[in-house]
Parts: structure tokens; C-alpha cells; sequence
């Protein structure tokens, strides 16, 4: 009697449960017809695709198909893997993104402390409209402009270069610098968008905490450092875990814009591996197992990170 008292009283739960959801649904109709456009983009361009990660598992045929294609199990993720070049390529992904994380991570924060505490309002807006607007310029056209500038002939770095008494330098094929440039141009171009997050954040920021801290005799310097980063450590932790998952990513565009074989040796990651042997050579199915190695990486890192910083007591991603 005591059973069924309570499966009933679960099911009137149930039922009250999805009456409230579709009332509410009812209710915000239209704003769920203005998320139905990006939902469908994203199912489109992100989850049907995912039905190709098949191939992955054969050597497939682009004549006989995905059901015609021969079914090969792991094999191609063992020649993936038993490449001579693999190791090298996932040891420049790696550094490179390390690199690119390190600086993404730590300069906009700087920046965007920077920017805080400026007071004149119109020198803030004309800086923040200048360090973002890299960002809004493709690849393509930043690439051909920083192969214009390192040029070594009439290039404006080796100009100055060679008015200081200097040797005219080949920057884009020389492995002791290509790295550096590539860490260095990613970041100019990015650090203006990494700011709006975090100077949104210190926005919200209760003007109360600054007074009392001046109340105690704190300068700028510690203000920044016991009130303003504290207050925006949680935005900073999802950005971390977010980035996390694009640490295989290196950035292909970037690379494969300016790299050349001369700097193969440290220039060279997975993506433009993967193009060239997999894409440019017609091998989809090893193309599809180095994006399949590589999502799994940034799941196991992101799931990883986002533990860890439970573990600490902070809010992760879930």
C-alpha cells in the first residue's frame, strides 16, 4: 500500500513537472525561436558530421563509400601512430600551443588590469579599439602583411636591421626564430579579444571592496592583486579549461600560411600533417584518426581540468 502510495506520488511529480516545462516553454516561445537557429547551426555543422568518424575505422574509399569501405578496426590509428614523423609533429603541436597558451593566458590579464585603471575614458576606448581590432582580420591578410614586414630584402624589420649595422635575417625560414614569430603574431592578434572577458568581469566587481582596501592603506598594486584578480578567478578558470581543449589546435591557419618545408622541424603539427598526407594525399581515413587522437586528448584534458579544479573548490564547467 506504502509502494504504491509513493509511485504514485512520483508520477504526480512527473506529471506537474512537465506541465510547469511546457507552460513555461509556452510562455518564452519566441526567445526559444531566436535559439532555434544557432541550435540547428550547430547540430548541422558539429553533431551530424560526427556520423563520418566512422571512417576513421576503415580504409575507405571515396568511390564504394562509407557501408562499400573496407572495415580495418584500429589500423589506422596504429599507422598513426608507428609514423616516424608522429612524434615530432605532436612535440611541435605541443610546445607550440604551451607557448600560446602561456602568453594568451597571463598577457591579456596583465592588459586588461591595465586598461582598468585608466581614467581618462576616451584614451581607454581609442587603446581598446586598437588592440582589437587584429582580431577582426583574417589570417590570410595578417599573414601576407608579417611576410611583407620580415622580408629580408625590403622588409621593415630588416631595414632597421641593416640601418643598425646588422645582416639582413630570413626570419620565416630559420627554425631559431619561426617559433617566436609565431607565438608573438598570435598574440598580437588575439590579446585585444582576450580583454572584453575579463574586462567585463572586473566590471561586476563591488566598488565597496576598493574603498575598504584603500581604507587599509593598499596601493594600485595590491588592490589588483587581493581584489580585482580574486574577483575574476572563476572567469579565469573556465578560460583556462576552455582552452584546454584546443591545446592540439596550434593553429593551423597561422602555420600553414607562413611555414615552409625549411622549418618543418619545428614548425610542423598535427593539422598540417594531417593536411598534407591526409587531405592532399586523398587518405581520409588517416586524416580522420589524427582528428579522432586529438579530440580525445582535449576531452580527457578538459574533463581532467575541470576535476581538478573541483577538487580546489571552484565552480568548473559543470
Amino acid at each position: 500500500m506504502k509502494t504504491s502510495a509513493k509511485t504514485l506520488a512520483r508520477t504526480n511529480t512527473g506529471s506537474s513537472s512537465q506541465r510547469k516545462l511546457w507552460k513555461d516553454i509556452l510562455r518564452d516561445r519566441y526567445l526559444y525561436l531566436l535559439l532555434l537557429p544557432g541550435m540547428l547551426l550547430i547540430f548541422v555543422f558539429r553533431y551530424a558530421p560526427m556520423y563520418g568518424i566512422v571512417i576513421a575505422f576503415q580504409d575507405y574509399n571515396i568511390y564504394n563509400g562509407i557501408k562499400g569501405s573496407e572495415w580495418v578496426g584500429f589500423g589506422q590509428f596504429n599507422k598513426l601512430f608507428h609514423s616516424p614523423d608522429f612524434y615530432e609533429i605532436l612535440r611541435n603541436t605541443l610546445v607550440i600551443s604551451v607557448y600560446k597558451l602561456a602568453a594568451g593566458f597571463s598577457v591579456p590579464i596583465i592588459l586588461s588590469l591595465l586598461l582598468n585603471e585608466l581614467k581618462n575614458m576616451v584614451f581607454k576606448r581609442i587603446t581598446q579599439s586598437i588592440i582589437y581590432l587584429p582580431h577582426f582580420v583574417s589570417w590570410v591578410i595578417f599573414s601576407g602583411i608579417l611576410i611583407t614586414f620580415l622580408n629580408p630584402v625590403d622588409g621593415l624589420v630588416n631595414y632597421i636591421i641593416k640601418g643598425a649595422g646588422g645582416k639582413p635575417i630570413d626570419f620565416l625560414i630559420n627554425v631559431d626564430y619561426f617559433r617566436s614569430i609565431l607565438v608573438v603574431s598570435d598574440l598580437y592578434k588575439e590579446v585585444g579579444w582576450g580583454t572584453i572577458i575579463y574586462l567585463a568581469a572586473m566590471s561586476g566587481v563591488n566598488p565597496e571592496l576598493y574603498e575598504a582596501s584603500r581604507m587599509d592603506g593598499a596601493n594600485k598594486a595590491k588592490q589588483m592583486w587581493h581584489v580585482t584578480l580574486p574577483a575574476i578567478r572563476p572567469v579565469i578558470i573556465i578560460l583556462v579549461i576552455l582552452s584546454l581543449a584546443n591545446i592540439l589546435e596550434a593553429g593551423f591557419q597561422q602555420i600553414f600560411l607562413l611555414y615552409s618545408p625549411l622549418v618543418y622541424d619545428v614548425g610542423d603539427i598535427i593539422d598540417t600533417y594531417v593536411y598534407r598526407v591526409g587531405i592532399a594525399d586523398a587518405n581520409y581515413s588517416y586524416a580522420t584518426a589524427a582528428g579522432v587522437f586529438k579530440s580525445l586528448i582535449a576531452m580527457i584534458l578538459i574533463v581532467s581540468a575541470n576535476k581538478i579544479v573541483k577538487k580546489f573548490g571552484q565552480d568548473g564547467l559543470w
